[in-house]
């Protein structure tokens, strides 16, 4: 019963999450804004789905998965370090901010 209820949390959460991700990339007005929505939702939503599917393993089926395991910390390493990579490429870029940037604290550091 209480696995359950664990598992019905985590996959909603993480139903929740992807929706709110797909959401700001629609929604937000400029890369870096879409960036961080995309990537710090889909990291929350993807682990949350994973994290129900593995107690649903565990709980059913009797079975540890490792691969779920190896899934989970993979997203959440991954993602946030190519979000990094891509925003600071988009920045050498000179993908513009959007409109209401109040300031740009990157500027100093690549000098511009």
């Amino acid at each position: 019963m209480l696995f359950d209820i664990l598992i019905i949390f985590f996959l909603l959460s993480g139903t929740f999450f992807v929706l709110s991700g797909a959401l700001g990339v629609v929604r937000f007005k400029n890369v870096y804004l879409r960036l961080h929505a995309a990537t710090k939702s889909s990291t929350l939503g993807v682990a949350g789905l994973m994290l129900g599917a593995f107690l649903f393993m565990l709980t059913e089926h009797g079975i540890i998965s490792g691969k779920l395991l190896l899934g989970i910390l993979f997203v959440l390493i991954t993602a946030p370090v190519s979000a990094h990579m891509i925003g600071r490429a988009a920045y050498k870029s000179d993908v513009p901010l959007s409109k209401e940037a109040v300031r740009d604290d990157y500027k100093k550091t690549f000098n511009k």
